[in-house]
Formats: structure tokens, sequence, C-alpha cells
């Protein structure tokens, strides 16, 4: 009987399934690693797995919830996703989003009790130019410099890091706060409204669904969005049309900068309330995970935002009923990041069968 070996082949077209198919099959190997995983630290993986999938879902208030994280993970997606179509890479959408809930936050403290809720969109207002800002660092030091937009953007996170640490330990410091480094609770004209009275789903999931239509219009019926694409794919057809790579890059930065800072000051005047050490959760770098498991089209993305909001709360429940650190949610969303890499070789390769003498 002969062997048989498998060869990986070249297709000579992406195959459109694997496209579309390669996050559903990397989403099944995270839950079957998940399992292992749940059974090597000797819980039982069925209560494990309804922790992370079925409890996030199983009612309304918990939808809610699920829709509260989604948000800010979409949001800074969206963004992201405009700077990888056009072949710039933003890695540092987290101290963006930092930023502009520092910035956000500065609006917010302005306030007093008389203070009327048109206070909110100058807050939104801060925190999206605060995000620009913070972005156009690095478009203006790639432009001006020719640096490392990968380089400049991730460590001006940890610039950011510290600005939220200065403000927060130093001038804004609640003074009845027992010393805690926070700010004091926002007025509550300043809260992001509702949308639901015993949820915490605010206007921002609004938000976050507009920028979907506005980023699949922008991306799919614009010139503009048509110039951004070529030049991510194509840069020397790019300029043979005309199309400005500087333009497009400092649109790329201020469009994924701005979503992040909406996104930080959507947190710190919604859900959180004040301005805290703990505002960076990871949200800038969860989002580029969100960004490619929803290949980059707004649609897809608002499913991948879902997806990753689930492993966020699946591992806040993980750590209060089976005991194990909130760590594993950093674990699965790097399982779904290895795995969706490893799968997406099935859009350009196929597996061949090869006889041991090189016979197929």
């Amino acid at each position: 009987m002969a062997d048989f070996r498998f060869k990986l082949e070249a297709r000579q077209q992406p195959s459109q399934f694997w496209s579309y198919g390669s996050p559903l099959l990397a989403l099944l190997c995270t839950v079957l690693i998940g399992v292992a995983l749940f059974a090597l630290v000797g819980k039982d993986p069925v209560r494990g797995l309804q922790v992370f999938f079925w409890e996030p879902i199983k009612s309304g208030y918990a939808l809610g919830e699920l829709a509260v994280k989604a948000t800010p993970l979409l949001l800074i997606a969206l963004g992201l996703a405009v700077s990888f179509r056009s072949n710039v890479w933003n890695i540092g959408a987290e101290g963006q989003y930092i930023i502009g809930a520092v910035a956000a936050s500065g609006v917010a403290l302005m306030a007093e009790k008389t203070t009327g809720g048109w206070i909110v969109i100058p807050i939104l207002l801060a925190g999206i130019v605060g995000g620009m800002l913070w972005a156009g660092l690095t478009a203006f030091l790639r432009d001006k410099c020719n640096a490392n937009e990968i380089l400049v953007s991730l460590m001006l996170v940890y610039v950011a890091v510290q600005v939220l640490g200065y403000v927060v330990v130093g001038p804004w410091k609640d003074p009845g706060g027992y010393n805690f480094p926070q700010t004091k609770t926002f007025e509550v004209a300043t809260r992001i409204p509702r949308l639901f009275q015993g949820s915490r789903l605010s206007i921002g999931a609004i938000l976050a669904l507009l920028g979907v239509a506005g980023l699949w219009v922008f991306l799919f019926r614009t010139r503009a969005g048509f110039a951004q694409q070529v030049g991510g794919l194509a840069p020397a057809a790019a300029r043979y049309a005309g199309f400005s790579s500087r333009r497009a890059l400092w649109i790329a930065l201020l469009v994924s900068g701005g979503l992040a800072g909406m996104a930080g000051a959507l947190e710190v005047a919604g859900p959180i309330g004040q301005l805290t050490p703990y505002v960076p959760a990871g949200y800038g770098f969860a989002a580029i995970i969100v960004a490619y498991v929803g290949r980059l089209h707004p649609v897809g993305m608002v499913f991948s935002a879902l997806l990753m909001s689930m492993f966020y709360i699946g591992g806040e429940l993980a750590q209060s009923r089976l005991g194990l650190p909130k760590s594993l949610t950093g674990v699965f969303q790097g399982l779904l990041l290895f795995s969706l890499l490893a799968c997406d070789t099935l859009v350009n390769y196929r597996f061949k069968r090869v006889a041991q003498g090189g016979k197929v």
C-alpha cells in the first residue's frame, strides 16, 4: 500500500469560501483548545464553555452588558479597519483611547450641578479631538521624519498611560476620595444617556452602529474610500492615479484616532463615571483582533466585537465562579488570533495528497 502525505499547494485564485469560513474555523479551533485547557487545569469543560458562551447571552440584561463591552471594541476596530486597509499600521489605538478618555474627563470635570445635558456633546467632541491629536503625532512623525508608525504609535501608548497616571494622582485627584488615584465622580448631567431603564447600555451603541453604516459608505461608495484602499493594496497604482499617499496617511490615522478617542469618552462618561488608572482595559489591542476576525469589513466587525466582548465577560465570570485567573480572557483572545492566522492559510493554499514517491 502506498504511503501518502499532504503538502500545501498554492491556489490559482484566493478561495472565497475560506475567506469567510476561516474565522468560523478559527473560532471552532479556539473552543476545542479551550476545552483542553479547562480539562488541563481540572475544571469541567462543559461548565467552562457555559460560562464563556452561554452566560453572556442568557438574558436581556446579559445581552445589554455584552453590547456595553462590544461598543468600544467596535468603535476602535472601525477606525483600525480604515488604517489597515490603507496599509497604515496603527498599533497604538490603546493610547488614543486613553487620551480621548483624559480629554473627555477634562470637560466633564468642568460641569456643575446646574449644568444641562448639552455638556455630553462637548465631552464626546473632546474625546474625538484628543484621540485625533494623539494619532496626529504618529502621522506627523511618519510624514515629516519617515518614522515607523508601528513603533511610534505603540510607544505613545506608554506615554498616554503616564499622562493618565499624572492627572489622576495630581491636579485632578479627588480631594474627598480617601487618597485613591482617581477623579471625583462626574455630575449626573455628564453621563451618556442610556437606552433603557435598568440597563447600562447607552447611546454609544447607536453611535457605533452609525459608524458601521458610515464606514461602509465611505469605503465602498466614495472616491475617498476607494483611494484609501487602492493606496493600501497597490501604492504604485495609487500614485499613477493621482491619489496622495500623504493624504491617505493622515486620513487613516486621524479617523482611527478619533474613533478610539470617542470610545474612551463613552467609557469614562458612561459605565465608569470618572477617570481612574483602570481606564486602560486593553480595548485598543483587542480591537486589532476584532478588526481582523471581522475581515476589516464593517458588518463583520459587529459580530467579532460581540465575540470578543464574550471573552471579556467570560473571563470575569471564570474568575468569580470557577476560580480561574482573569488573564484567561487574554488567553482566549490570543488563541483566536493565532487560530485565525493559521486558518487563513487555507485562503491562498490548499492541502494536496501526494504519494511518498511524489505522485498525486
